[in-house]
């Protein structure tokens, strides 16, 4: 089996500094793998998603899972015998609690990350840089500064990077964004994501030591955090800013890379940024928001919407899906083109998109054997661009101050689509969900305003919005600099 280590990947490719971030290209390929190779592979994180994972690689031909990887003693166990069952015994993947041990084989060929939000950007930069390829879940980046260190680890070694954003290998939603992007319906003006999924709160945690079946210093890895509590671990760390993103980059990042996915292709980041919401209701121990309304304006004037509503009422609609408004006043709304003025929706019939083959799974696989990472349906650049979309949202939302829960929170300007849609959301806050007026708050963030290309905060707020670039790290898991990657 072919395979490019690290050394050799070092000898070929020149030093990151000076390479653009915003490329379209990477600047060298890893070897590719004949079409008849055996690809090993190994699954980091075996919870929910890494189920998933797991079932995805079983279906691919070939395809071997050479690792579990996982700091719970009991759940690595469990999966080891799930894939030994699931494969009749043809597949006995060994089973490790740290990553790096995996990246030591020089016969692995991929891994798969699917382990909390704070590990994506570390594991793939070391995997980069010990020549593996990677299959990354969204968000690709917990922070934005350590999502361009992927991009530029990507770019120096080859490798091919997929974002778990599984929208990405849909033909027809290929096809739909590149019909907007070539004008069939007029200039768009705003695409909205929606992430209103039913969820419910935490109890309150108290701080004790981590069971003894975890790994507690692997399982923190770089994040910044000090105790333990049963609320991390196995799924609501989604909930707490240190691990997570909140729902906008958890669920709502698949919303919001098909947003983006619409904006005129020579847009890559917005220049500026807000957002309004609240974790209403619950009164638990999560720190992101469970309601929220943000927007981002690119340089060309094209907005990005986002909606999350978690909390559940009588009458509440899952709502997980995109919207797209044209400047001549028409609209998309699922799945019917409304011409301006028209009640009546056309259904759409659009020519499928381009997308490598194979959905999410098939596709790369496909890539990893032609050694070509612009073959990943979700590339280290849409990633990249998707993810810093949903961080600035999130950290205006961070640096925002509380105002009385009402219908003037918003602070949109002369902006009539903004306060029409925040209404819209208020309207379903307060009379759906009965919000009261009194004792409640809207937490109003302000706007951040984004350097496109240095990927720097500029203008009002730029000191404490550049603090929540990047995350500290923690001894021995920290990410290194753009000159040391």
């Amino acid at each position: 089996m072919s395979h490019i280590s690290r050394r050799s990947f070092l000898q070929t490719t020149s030093t990151v500094a000076g390479v653009s971030l915003l490329a379209t290209g990477s600047s060298v390929f890893a070897n590719p793998l004949g079409a008849n190779d055996r690809l090993r592979i190994a699954v980091v994180g075996l919870n929910s998603q890494g189920l998933v994972h797991i079932g995805g690689w079983l279906g691919q031909e070939n395809v071997e899972i050479a690792y579990l990887v996982d700091p719970d003693e009991e759940v690595l166990n469990k999966t080891l015998n799930h894939v030994e069952e699931k494969t009749g015994g043809k597949m006995r993947p060994q089973g490790i609690s740290d990553v790096r041990k995996a990246l030591d084989d020089p016969n692995l060929d991929a891994i798969s990350i699917a382990t909390p939000n704070h590990w994506h950007s570390l594991m793939t930069i070391w995997a980069a840089q010990a020549g593996k390829h990677v299959y990354v879940e969204k968000p690709m980046s917990h922070d934005i500064a350590e999502g361009r260190i992927v991009v530029a680890a990507q770019e120096k070694y080859g490798v091919v990077v997929q974002h778990g954003t599984q929208r990405r290998s849909s033909a027809s939603i290929a096809g739909l964004s590149e019909a907007i992007r070539e004008g069939k319906f007029g200039k768009l003006k705003i695409s909205y994501g929606y992430c209103c999924k039913r969820r419910s709160g935490l109890s309150m945690k108290s701080p004790t030591e981590a069971p003894a079946n975890l790994d507690w210093n692997l399982w923190r890895g770089p994040a910044d955090i000090d105790q333990y509590h049963d609320n991390l671990v196995h799924y609501n760390w989604h909930w707490f800013w240190k691990s997570g993103n909140g729902d906008l980059n958890n669920q709502g990042a698949h919303q919001l890379d098909v947003a983006r996915w619409a904006i005129d292709k020579d847009q890559t980041h917005p220049v500026r940024a807000m957002a309004i919401g609240g974790r209403f209701q619950w009164g638990d121990q999560g720190e992101t928001p469970n309601t929220m309304f943000a927007i981002a304006e690119y340089p060309n004037g094209q907005q990005v919407f986002f909606n999350v509503r978690n909390v559940v009422y009588k009458g509440y609609e899952d709502q997980v899906e995109n919207e797209y408004y044209f400047e001549d006043g028409g609209k998309i709304v699922r799945g019917k083109y409304y011409p301006k003025g028209s009640y009546e929706g056309e259904n759409l019939s659009l020519p499928s998109g381009k997308v490598t083959p194979g959905g999410e799974w098939g596709s790369f696989i496909a890539a990893c054997r032609a050694g070509d990472p612009s073959m990943a349906n979700g590339n280290v650049y849409d990633a990249h661009n998707g993810c810093v979309l949903g961080h600035l949202m999130n950290n205006s939302y961070r640096l925002g101050k509380e105002v009385p829960f009402n219908a003037k929170a918003g602070s949109f300007g002369d902006n009539a689509d903004a306060n029409e849609h925040f209404m819209k959301l208020h309207h379903i806050m307060s009379e759906g969900v009965g919000v009261p007026k009194d004792g409640n708050y809207y937490t109003v963030g302000p706007w951040l305003s984004f350097n496109p290309e240095t990927e720097t905060m500029v203008g009002d707020h730029a000191n404490e919005a550049s603090v929540l670039l990047k995350d500290n790290n923690r001894s021995g898991f920290k990410i290194p600099s753009l000159a040391d990657v």
